[in-house]
C-alpha cells in the first residue's frame, strides 16, 4: 500500500479487528449531494482557465485565481470522499481526513438510540442525517451527515444491534423495563391473637370457696 494511496483512499479495512472476527457489514460514502456544489465549482474554474488566454494582458491573473478556486474544490471533493461510516458487526466507527486522519469509534453495546432527520430534498434525493444518542456521546460520531438510503442503513444498524443480542441482554438485566406507575406493597398479614393459657386447677377451688364464704 503505497503512501499516494493513503491520501486518495481511507483503507478501513486496516481498522479491523480481524483476529477477533470483525466484518464489514456496510461502508457508507457520502451522498453525492454533498459534493456536488464543489463538482460544480470545479466545472466553472476550468473554464476560468480555459479562457485566461483570452482575458489579454491579466491572463496570468486570471489564470492564477482559477488554479488555485479550483484547488480548494479538488480539496472539498477529496474530503467528502475521505468521510467514511463503517458498520461492522461489533461496532461503528468513523474515517475521516486526507492528511491527518481521524478515527471515532463505537462499540455496537453503546448504542442507545438512532434518530434518522431526512430534510425535503433529503427525501426527494434520497439521503437523511444520523444523530446517535450513546452511553459516552462520542463527538466524532455523534452526527453523521449525507447518508445515502438513511432508512436502509438505520435498518441494517437495528439488526445488528439484535444479532448481536444487546437488547436481550438489557431486558434481561431490566434496563428495557417499561416505566409506569409503582405496584401497591403487599399488605401484612395481621398475627393471630393470643390464645389465653389455661387457668390452674386451684383457681376454680379458689374460686367457689370465695363464693361459698360471701354467699353466708
Amino acid at each position: 500500500m503505497s503512501v499516494l494511496s493513503d491520501f486518495l483512499d481511507p483503507h478501513v479495512g486496516r481498522h479491523l479487528i480481524v483476529d477477533e472476527g470483525e466484518v464489514v457489514v456496510d461502508e457508507v460514502h457520502k451522498h453525492p449531494l454533498a459534493y456536488g456544489g464543489w463538482v460544480a465549482g470545479l466545472v466553472l474554474c476550468i473554464g476560468l482557465v480555459a479562457a485566461a488566454p483570452l482575458a489579454g494582458s491579466g491572463w496570468w491573473l486570471l489564470l492564477a485565481v482559477g488554479l488555485l478556486a479550483a484547488l480548494v474544490c479538488l480539496y472539498r471533493i477529496q474530503l467528502a470522499h475521505m468521510d467514511r461510516f463503517v458498520i461492522t458487526n461489533m461496532r461503528v466507527f468513523r474515517v475521516s481526513g486526507i492528511f491527518s486522519q481521524r478515527l471515532a469509534t463505537m462499540p455496537i453495546q453503546r448504542i442507545l438510540d438512532i434518530a434518522v432527520h431526512k430534510p425535503l430534498v433529503g427525501r426527494v434525493f434520497g439521503y437523511g442525517h444520523f444523530v446517535f444518542e450513546s452511553a459516552a456521546q462520542d463527538q466524532g460520531l455523534r452526527d453523521i451527515r449525507w447518508v445515502g438510503r438513511p432508512d436502509e442503513r438505520d435498518l441494517t444498524i437495528q439488526r445488528v444491534i439484535q444479532r448481536s443480542g444487546v437488547r436481550r441482554a438489557m431486558a434481561v438485566s431490566g434496563d428495557d423495563v417499561p416505566v409506569g406507575p409503582p405496584e401497591p406493597a403487599p399488605r401484612r398479614a395481621h398475627a393471630p391473637a393470643p390464645v389465653p393459657a389455661p387457668r390452674p386447677v386451684g383457681d376454680h377451688r379458689g374460686a367457689s370457696t370465695r363464693d361459698e364464704r360471701g354467699g353466708g
